[in-house]
């Protein structure tokens, strides 16, 4: 684990208000009971890509150690928003703003911290990082929280009979919103402006979605003289992941598809490397911990089958 603790996005992407670390304590002092050997503050891949302050493992001593290697980091590349001003002072990935916030929370001293405090903030993504960057805004004491989704308002109540077997698509409404924030929906950020390399508004337009008739997609366009803008000293953008860090996956030699994840199927779990296996977010891309419990389990029971021969786990 490059981070120095074990956890993951658990340890220091979901805050402190909705997951108790007590919890991951638990679990850890378990997996340590049961001869699980945790190695926090180290870097699998080249020297040069490593964060400072960390030790550095290559690929090549990993495979050479062990008999197999399983890949099961986040998808941890951004989705960034790559419009004017967005190299102005104040705008920064949602899990930048998160990380810092439950590593003070764990008691670390972080240098410049990016903080919300007397700050107009606004969070650009209806997800859950950005409830989560609601809750911390209002924790941190804002002056102001907006947050923005480029998709429509949900209805409050689904359509059952239309959306079932799917996830129910309605509106849904945290207690980050409760305690606090103005929500906004269908709007499209154009540009960030400010002073002296600094962001002090956010100019944004609003937008309608429609079915295009020719390939039976939704498109947006544009809805005209809807221009606006709002006072911004804090812009969070939590517009979820892409893809796994690309620079691990490289090093392994790890193919990818065409979303840039690890490329392994779920039966065998085994990429294109000898000995080398990719599981959870590093395969399938941004989803939920139940993906990721699931996939570990099952990637457990592969990699029995690889060294055994065969093996009694549960799928």
């Amino acid at each position: 684990e490059k981070s120095n603790r074990i956890g993951g996005l658990l340890r220091y992407g979901i805050p402190d208000f909705k997951l108790d670390k007590s919890l991951i304590n638990r679990r850890l002092a378990q997996m340590e009971a049961e001869g699980v050997e945790f190695m926090p503050s180290t870097y699998i891949g080249k020297a040069a890509d490593a964060p400072e302050g960390v030790a550095v493992r290559s690929p090549e001593e990993l495979k050479a150690e062990f008999d197999a290697v399983v890949l099961t980091g986040g998808a941890e590349t951004p989705r960034d928003l790559p419009v004017p001003g967005r190299e102005l002072r104040g705008v920064h990935f949602a899990m930048d703003f998160l990380r810092q916030q439950n590593m003070v929370n764990a008691g670390d001293r972080v240098a410049r911290q990016i903080s919300a405090r007397d700050k107009h903030v606004i969070v650009i993504g209806g997800g859950d990082t950005g409830s989560d960057c609601v809750g911390t805004s209002n924790r941190q004491g804002a002056a102001s929280v907006i947050q923005f989704e480029l998709m429509p308002r949900l209805p409050d109540v689904e359509d059952k009979p239309l959306t079932w077997p799917y996830w129910p698509a309605r509106l849904r409404t945290s207690s980050s919103h409760e305690e606090g924030c103005e929500r906004d929906w269908a709007v499209a950020t154009k540009a960030f402006e400010g002073r002296n390399g600094k962001v002090e508004k956010l100019i944004a337009v609003r937008v309608e979605w429609f079915r295009d008739k020719a390939t039976g997609q939704m498109k947006m366009r544009e809805v005209e003289g809807s221009q606006f803008e709002l006072k911004a000293d804090l812009v969070l953008l939590a517009m979820g992941f892409t893809s796994p860090v690309r620079n691990v996956l490289d090093a392994f030699g790890v193919d990818t598809d065409a979303r840039g994840n690890a490329r392994a199927d779920t039966n065998t779990y085994r990429s294109n490397v000898d000995k080398v296996f990719a599981a959870g977010d590093m395969r399938r891309g941004q989803s939920l911990v139940v993906w990721a419990i699931r996939e570990g389990r099952q990637c457990a029971r592969a990699v029995d089958e690889f060294l055994m021969g065969s093996s009694t786990l549960p799928r």
